[in-house]
Order: C-alpha cells, then sequence, then structure tokens
C-alpha cells in the first residue's frame, strides 16, 4: 500500500524540500496545509489544499504528518500530529528545549507512532565525503575538526526565522545542522565554551555564533556569520596522517530549488570546482578527492521503511535531544561567559 503524506506548511521547506523528496520516495501528498494555494497546486496537482492544521489532522487517509512550519511550532504541531494517530517527521529544530523533545519522544513511544527529525545534512555530499574518510582512517586520528557556514546576509527580514521567538535564531537554524553533523562524527563532546551574538543592525536574534568543544584531545570549532562575503573552508579536519580541506555547499538545495527533481542522475553531485582536497602531512602531496554523491533522498526512504517495516527511523528523537542539549549550553556559556560541561550524557527514553 502507498504510504501517504500530508505537509504542514508548504513554504522554501514544503515546496522544495519535502514535496519532492516525499515523492521520490514513494509517498503520496493527498493533503497540504497552506496559505498558498497556486503554489501546491502547481507542483502537486490534485491536492487538497487546507486551511488549518486540525483539518489534516483529523483526515482518516494521512499516514505520515510532515511539519514545515515556522520553528516555534514544531513541538505543539508534533505533538499534536502523534496524539491523532499519525507517524511524524518535524522539520529543524524539532524543538527549542530538551524538555519539549522528551515531552515528544515519551508520546512517541507511548502512542506507538514514529517520530523522526528531518536533519537531512547528513546527506549532503561533503559530509558523506568527509564521514567516510575519517571512518577509512585516511587521516588517522583526528585533531582538531573546523566546520562553518557563513553567509552575507547583512539585511533583517520580517520572516519568522528573524525574529525573537523561541527555536529561532542561526543557532537553531544553521547552527543545527553543524552541531549535528559534529555529534554523528565524534560522538557527545565533554565541553564547550561558546559566543553567541547579534551582529546586524535591527537584529533581534542570534544572528552569529562561535563555539569551542573538546573530547579529549580533539577540538572542534564551529561557527557562522552572517557578515561574511567570502566563507572560505567550510570544513577543516586535520589528522595524524593528513587534512582535508573542503570549501562550498551541498547542491541539493539549489538543485531543489531549480526544479530539479532527486531522482534525476546528476541530482546531489558537486561539480568538479568544488572537490576537496587531502593534504598529507609526511610530505605536502595533495590530492583532490572524488565526492560522494549528495542523497536527502535517504532520509524518506528510511522513513518509509521505518513505518513499512516497524524499523528504526533516519534521526531519532534522542539524537535531536543531543543537539538542543548543545544549543542550550552554547547560550548559557554565552550568557555567563563559562565553559559548561556536558557530561554525563543526560538520558532520553529512546535513547
Amino acid at each position: 500500500m502507498t504510504l501517504r503524506a500530508g505537509i504542514l506548511g508548504f513554504g522554501v521547506a514544503g515546496r522544495y524540500f519535502h514535496a519532492p523528496l516525499l515523492r521520490a520516495a514513494g509517498f503520496s501528498i493527498p493533503a497540504v496545509v497552506t496559505s498558498k494555494p497556486d503554489s501546491a497546486r502547481e507542483y502537486l496537482g490534485k491536492v487538497d489544499v487546507l486551511g488549518s492544521a486540525d483539518e489534516l489532522l483529523a483526515r482518516d487517509d494521512i499516514d505520515l504528518v510532515v511539519i514545515a512550519s515556522p520553528s516555534t511550532l514544531h513541538a505543539p504541531q508534533a505533538a499534536a500530529a502523534l496524539r491523532a494517530g499519525k507517524h511524524v517527521v518535524v522539520d529543524k529544530p524539532a524543538a527549542a528545549s530538551t524538555l519539549e523533545l522528551t515531552d515528544l519522544d515519551q508520546l512517541a513511544s507511548s502512542s506507538r507512532r514514529k517520530l523522526a527529525v528531518f536533519h537531512n545534512r547528513r546527506w549532503d555530499s561533503d559530509f558523506l565525503t568527509m564521514k567516510k574518510l575519517i571512518d577509512a582512517g585516511q587521516l588517522g586520528e583526528i585533531n582538531s575538526y573546523h566546520a562553518r557556514w557563513d553567509r552575507f546576509r547583512p539585511q533583517v527580514t520580517d520572516r519568522w526565522r528573524d525574529r525573537d521567538e523561541p527555536g529561532n535564531g542561526i543557532l537553531y537554524d544553521l547552527g543545527t545542522h553543524l552541531i549535528d553533523q559534529t555529534v554523528v562524527l565524534f560522538g557527545m563532546p565533554e565541553w564547550l565554551y561558546a559566543n553567541a551574538f547579534i551582529q546586524r543592525e535591527n537584529s533581534v536574534t542570534v544572528d552569529g555564533f562561535e563555539i569551542l568543544l573538546g573530547k579529549g584531545k580533539l577540538r572542534i570549532t564551529l561557527g557562522v556569520s552572517l557578515l561574511t562575503a567570502d566563507g572560505g573552508y567550510r570544513y577543516r579536519v586535520n589528522g595524524s596522517r593528513a587534512s582535508f580541506l573542503k570549501a562550498g555547499l551541498d547542491q541539493q538545495e539549489a538543485q531543489l530549488r531549480a526544479g530539479a527533481e532527486p531522482n534525476e542522475h546528476f541530482f546531489g553531485v558537486e561539480p568538479a570546482e568544488q572537490w576537496g582536497t587531502l593534504v598529507y602531512g609526511e610530505t605536502g602531496q595533495r590530492e583532490v578527492v572524488t565526492p560522494e554523491t549528495g542523497r536527502w533522498l535517504s532520509f524518506y526512504e528510511d522513513m518509509r521503511t521505518a513505518i513499512e517495516d516497524d524499523g528504526p527511523v533516519p534521526v531519532s528523537a534522542a539524537q535531536a535531544y543531543d543537539t538542543i542539549r548543545i544549543i542550550e549550553a552554547a547560550l548559557t556559556s554565552s550568557a555567563m561567559g563559562c565553559r559548561i560541561d556536558l557530561q554525563p550524557d543526560a538520558p532520553l527514553v529512546s535513547r
């Protein structure tokens, strides 16, 4: 039987991320909730355009609810969908606090429904390439990891992302991806120092940050600036044998916005001018690395399997909990000007 998904929110995320990936993974989309009916019908064709989340949750022809609404609505809408007996994918951040995430995880467990968080950047080309190099030992023992996501966005907009509300700000936006990737690669850090700040004129929420994290001898630095014309390297990973340097952004978002579909042969392929470089420590020899193909589609393929076969979801609430825990610690560290210890790890029901 074809699984049926309803999308709650059809802005950029709903239209360009979730809808194409859902269809390519074999889901049908009978209904969406949006104030932009023309956009939904232009892409999906015959689809019911609804005016409220309650209308979507009341339908019996929806197996999975995908929450692509503003961040402040993620946790309450995910809870409502679980209570309505639906499986749920919620866009990042799943919640503004670890307490909310714990409640969602417990609710998903008690309702026997699948809850997954859309941390799609685990399937970026550059991240898959970097992880493969690290896992294969090609860099040796990693001693430092540097990841940045700088942009030039000097103007503050009137969009929900720039409003002073829980779950907004760059730490919860781009920071969520950088932190999630870090935990996937190295596990939970032991401590952090952080500076979360506002730089842009008229900004009312965090629009930049620098975080230093440690785990044993490993040092990790993560950062975002919205006032940087040249972002430089996205990743610099240094090991006992070699370093890996990588600039440029994964292509999947740009391809989806341009109208490409996730099952086209060129989807997720990095242009040659963006390929990363290995630099060997003993010789200084430089080697261009053929990248892995980015594949956000894997998220929804894994979600479909999780629902059909009662298997694990692609990104669990427990994994998302670790990311939000680090964000909370970073905000505390910045406010107090102190180091925050992250060990021992806090429990979560489904961990």
